[in-house]
């Protein structure tokens, strides 16, 4: 695979997209142009392994499809270098998803696109994450996207100089003559916690930042769950704190049946935690579980006084009515017991 040069000499370059594409590596149908962007069949790149946001769909998409169809692809994509995957694709998206379905949908094979290589897991998600918090509002995110902002805030590998830096790179690929922002938040004082200087950021309670940290440990499926309100966040909440394979258990027997997911049913399933087997899982999401078992012990009866004042003087004592009437129910019962018998 010939060497592929990612470096930029100037945002001037960077923009002049209707260069000459050089008519090297033609046997690999990849052009690379002196200004450091690379023309790829969008059959060689691959979406971000778990990519945490959806495609655009609906209005959105068709007018993207149109103006593709129209005017192509504007602003280069950027992937990174991979190994050759199952699906022979060598190059993985970070920023440029709904470019790159766009441009398939419109029938355009190539992508151009800014190559990053030698890039690491952690930097390749600050890419993926920070494109997303800069094209919409954070408002207006689905639960499991604003989990996957606030999880990658709260990392531990989480540099905010590296974020300032990624953040410039894609302000300038959309509009070269933005000004260089600072996006951190020092006003917020370093004193805050984690969770209170999050939430000071993104306008949320600490406690609303904490339960969608949690949404992030669910898997993918249940994800979709939360984002289209067939799980609350509570009971979601909940269902973060048992193992992934026992999560996958749960999807499983949702898409089978209709069965809704309450607090009851999740505080259940989460108290089963590291036991749950899908006979117990389908149990509780049915309510089967919750269900009381019948009482063998029958209810309390109350005689009424009119009844038992037939056959007791006014002054008999309470102990004593009860004696004549246990006796009277056993001479009953025994008599009923021989009738069977004869």
């Amino acid at each position: 695979m010939p060497k592929i040069n990612p470096k930029i000499k100037s945002i001037d370059d960077l923009l002049r997209l209707d260069a000459e594409f050089t008519e090297q590596h033609k046997e690999t149908k990849i052009t690379e142009q002196e200004n450091g962007i690379t023309t790829i069949p969008i059959a060689k790149i691959r979406m971000f392994r778990n990519h945490p946001f959806r495609l655009y769909d609906g209005e959105r998409l068709d007018d993207m499809v149109e103006s593709v169809k129209a005017n192509g692809v504007l602003i280069p994509a950027i992937v990174r270098k991979i190994e050759l995957d199952e699906n022979g694709c060598e190059y993985e998206m970070l920023s440029g998803h709904n470019r790159m379905n766009a441009a398939h949908i419109g029938g355009r094979e190539e992508l151009p696109c800014i190559v990053k290589e030698n890039l690491s897991d952690e930097d390749a998600l600050i890419y993926v994450v920070e494109t997303n918090v800069l094209q919409r509002s954070f408002a207006d995110m689905l639960p499991s996207e604003k989990a996957a902002v606030l999880a990658l805030r709260y990392s531990k590998m989480f540099s905010q100089g590296k974020r300032n830096d990624i953040i410039t790179e894609l302000k300038m690929l959309e509009n070269p003559h933005c000004i260089n922002e600072n996006s951190t938040s020092s006003l917020l004082g370093s004193k805050l916690r984690s969770n209170e200087k999050l939430g000071a950021e993104y306008g949320l309670s600490k406690n609303t930042v904490a339960r969608l940290l949690r949404i992030d440990q669910l898997v993918l499926e249940l994800k979709r769950r939360v984002d289209d309100a067939g799980i609350g966040i509570y009971p979601a909440v909940d269902l973060s704190y048992i193992p992934g394979a026992e999560q996958q258990m749960v999807e499983a027997v949702l898409l089978e049946n209709e069965f809704k997911v309450d607090m009851k049913k999740s505080n259940l399933l989460r108290s089963y935690s590291g036991r749950l087997n899908s006979k117990l899982v389908y149990q509780i999401l049915s309510g089967e579980k919750n269900k009381k078992p019948k009482s063998i012990t029958p209810p309390p009866v109350k005689i009424k006084h009119k009844t038992y004042s037939k056959y007791f003087p006014a002054d008999t004592k309470p102990s004593e009515i009860e004696r004549v009437i246990d006796e009277a129910l056993e001479a009953y019962f025994s008599h009923k017991s021989e009738k069977r018998a004869e």
